[in-house]
């Protein structure tokens, strides 16, 4: 009997920047703590289950998005299951879908709603490297304040320029690189100057619970804090009462993602 059902939500056209790689993290770290897991691969022509454990939504270009928001909005699944309290993680062009709108092929395409966030278009692509710290550590877990402590790492790649309303908390606050926009998008957006140097500094979102992030890598590689935190959401735990990763596959694996971890953040 399988113990953690895990949504990957539409690879088939938000798949374009390894982003599934984020649900077979979240499948192995749950294997190596003897938890049983499977990855149910949700395409647009299926509905999306609202009973799963934990969904993860991946990015893509505009057309892609589309209909991706088209699909998910008519379907309602997904609505539903974040409604529910299931955990969502959310990267790029999903972290735009699950917004009020966003700006693709031209337009303002209507979002989800999930999210208090609306897009717009950068003038200048943002590329390149980003580390934020985490801006509210257990995001709403009981007991368990420790979950997010260490910086966070990733890689941007994309022109969307993403503001938060007020019942949206950005995942993190950028240290290196750029985030959810840039001042002269924070500008145009009309808001004060006060306002304008808060939002260059989000990074993500986190409303409910959808977490949502531009960092690509996947981030949950780059990032395993982050995949255990979902894993407690998901089984219903703190982090802190997460069974420990077990064998010497473990250990192994610990000490590489270590490794990863620590050449990006001195990159």
């Amino acid at each position: 009997m399988t113990d953690l059902h895990i949504g990957l939500v539409l690879p088939d056209v938000l798949g374009t920047y390894g982003d599934d790689g984020n649900a077979l993290v979240l499948r192995q770290r749950a294997r190596m703590r003897g938890i049983s897991a499977e990855i149910h691969r949700i395409t647009l022509a299926d509905a999306v289950p609202e009973f799963l454990d934990v969904y993860t939504v991946g990015g893509g270009e505009d057309v892609a998005q589309i209909l991706a928001a088209d699909h998910l909005r008519t379907d309602g699944g997904i609505i539903r299951a974040a409604d529910a309290g299931r955990p969502v993680l959310a990267i790029c062009a999903g972290l735009q879908v699950f917004g009020r709108s966003f700006h693709a092929d031209g337009r303002v395409i209507e979002g989800l709603g999930l999210i208090d966030a609306t897009t717009s278009q950068l003038q200048h692509r943002m590329i390149g490297e980003l580390r934020s710290a985490p801006s509210a550590p257990g995001f709403g877990i009981p007991g368990d304040d420790t979950a997010l402590v260490e910086p966070l790492t990733g890689f941007a790649n994309h022109q969307g320029a993403t503001i938060l309303g007020q019942d949206a908390t950005p995942l993190g606050y950028v240290l290196e690189g750029t985030g959810n926009t840039d001042p002269h998008a924070a500008l145009t957006a009309g808001l004060d100057y006060d306002e304008c140097k808060k939002q260059v500094y989000y990074e993500g979102a986190v409303q409910g619970s959808v977490i949502a992030t531009y960092m690509h890598g996947p981030v949950l590689a780059r990032n395993p804090q982050l995949a255990d935190l979902l894993l407690a959401r998901a089984t219903g735990q703190s982090v802190a009462e997460l069974p420990p990763l077990d064998g010497d596959f473990a250990i192994q694996l610990d000490a590489e993602v270590e490794q990863l971890r620590a050449e990006r953040l001195k990159a």
